[in-house]
């Protein structure tokens, strides 16, 4: 184990380097600029299209396709991953999490909308992603398997262990609940889900995903109710320590940049290519319609759910920050940082229920995640099995271990191994977004060109050079004719 964990570890450090943290932050940049804060200009689009609530007999609805996506978002980035980027970034962590929120949004765009474009018609399914974009946009399929690996390792090997650890730590608190108990009740839930394709998921997560973001959401404004008088103060000390400006944490300013970025990408995904997976499964008329759709995901995982959590745990006082060598910088709880420290809040404000609702909150949260993880890994295992039943086995198997190393890996190891899931598909993916800046861009001028002309945006691929093989795109195609 101690050999696992320094391999971990060491890989870790190479992967998220200082490079990863300004290549993310530069393509949201990039994107923004490039793309002229298409994020900000169709907010109202955004809205219109997401509670679009269409049924599809092909694929999953766009309501569906934006409830999985913030199913996936919406976990335990949102609670544990505020509270570590506190732990080691200091509360300024938490502006830069929300900076590279508005900026990630573009970069989620992009993906999202270049996944759409993209996708094959298998079945009754569609399927896509940034492996499918770059075989079929540059020819790289050498750097789609890259990708179509990367996937396999992070959301379906290195990343489901945690959601799991912080679900089994919640539930010991809370219930006193063995935490191997508590793994294997995961391990059966989430098998009969996974087991009935994209549809069930996107039919479950449409359900569970604005039932635990509403409920999550009120639990903390009515704490940021009963301690409204300190809520000024917890603004001025992010906005201050996130620029040095605070001298208790101006040592630590790289440190908290960083860890603001690193755990805001791991909750928003922005970037990281998992949610351009999941938003190729929509029926769309227009990529532009799920690159808007899936912008807005990245508001609610980030602006939303993860603010909640920075003012539940700021407020109360309820943090402690180390700095680069362990030494506390800040001390106020003894609690292992992470959800309980959530949880520990909560409890002061609700009492013993508030602790044991938010254990419920926290299986929603992991739940809905899991489903996530699960569609974004087995669709590149079958890429990388070229469609065989086999690979989709082998993935199953792979997860639902996975899933269980929660409850037998300690947490730091089992952090590692979610960030380095992360940044393997991160670099990937938004090295490869950046070179199709021009196909993207192309296809917004062309959503927006047909929205001022009064109709309703349709897409078609000849024009922009994608073959549509499969006749994903076919009825669009026979809508535009019609128009004609």
């Amino acid at each position: 184990m101690n050999a696992f964990v320094n391999i971990v570890t060491t890989i870790n450090n190479y992967v998220w380097s200082l490079p990863l943290v300004i290549l993310c932050l530069a393509a949201g940049v990039w994107f923004t600029l490039y793309l002229k804060g298409c994020q900000f200009r169709h907010l109202k689009d955004m809205i219109h299209l997401t509670g679009a609530r269409s049924k599809t007999d092909e694929g999953i609805s766009p309501f569906q396709s934006f409830a999985t996506t913030v199913g996936s978002r919406v976990g335990m980035g949102n609670i544990a991953g505020v509270a570590t980027a506190i732990y080691f970034g200091g509360p300024g962590a938490v502006f830069w999490m929300w900076l590279i929120a508005l900026l990630g949004a573009a970069s989620s765009f992009a993906e999202c909308t270049l996944a759409q474009a993209y996708k094959d018609k298998v079945g009754s399914e569609y399927v896509g992603g940034p492996q499918m974009f770059i075989t079929k946009g540059l020819g790289l399929k050498p750097v789609a398997y890259l990708f179509a690996l990367a996937a396999v390792l992070g959301p379906g090997t290195l990343m489901p262990g945690l959601q799991v650890y912080q679900i089994a730590s919640t539930f010991e608190s809370a219930f006193a609940a063995p935490r191997m108990i508590v793994g294997a009740v995961c391990v059966v839930a989430i098998a009969f889900v996974v087991w009935g394709g994209i549809k069930r998921i996107g039919k479950v997560a449409e359900i569970m995903a604005p039932i635990m973001c509403v409920i999550y959401v009120i639990m903390a404004i009515i704490i940021i109710g009963t301690h409204i008088t300190a809520l000024p103060g917890v603004f001025g000390l992010i906005i201050t320590s996130a620029f040095g400006a605070n001298q208790l944490f101006a040592g630590i300013l790289g440190s908290m940049i960083s860890w603001g970025v690193k755990r805001g990408v791991y909750s928003n995904e922005a970037g990281q290519g998992s949610g351009a997976i999941v938003s190729a499964a929509a029926e769309c008329s227009h990529p532009a319609k799920q690159g808007l759709i899936q912008a807005l995901s990245v508001y609610i995982d980030m602006i939303v759910v993860c603010t909640a959590t920075a003012m539940i745990i700021l407020i109360t006082n309820n943090y402690t920050v180390v700095d680069g060598a362990g030494n506390a910088i800040v001390n106020n709880t003894s609690s292992e940082y992470g959800i309980l420290w959530a949880q520990d809040a909560v409890a002061a404000n609700f009492g013993s229920w508030g602790s044991k609702l938010l254990a419920i909150m926290v299986a929603l949260f992991v739940f809905t995640s899991l489903m996530g993880y699960f569609y974004q890994a087995e669709s590149n295992m079958k890429f990388l099995f070229n469609g065989k039943k086999a690979g989709s086995y082998l993935m199953k198997a792979i997860f639902l271990v996975a899933v269980f190393s929660g409850v037998v890996v300690d947490g730091q190891t089992i952090w590692g191994m979610a960030d380095l899931g992360v940044g393997l598909m991160a670099w990937v993916n938004i090295i490869v977004i950046l070179i199709m800046s021009k196909q993207v861009k192309a296809i917004l001028t062309d959503y927006e060109e047909q929205s001022r002309a009064g109709y309703d945006p349709m897409f078609d691929p000849a024009k922009f050079g994608i073959e549509d093989k499969t006749g994903a795109w076919s009825k669009t195609v026979a809508e535009l004719k019609k128009r004609a």
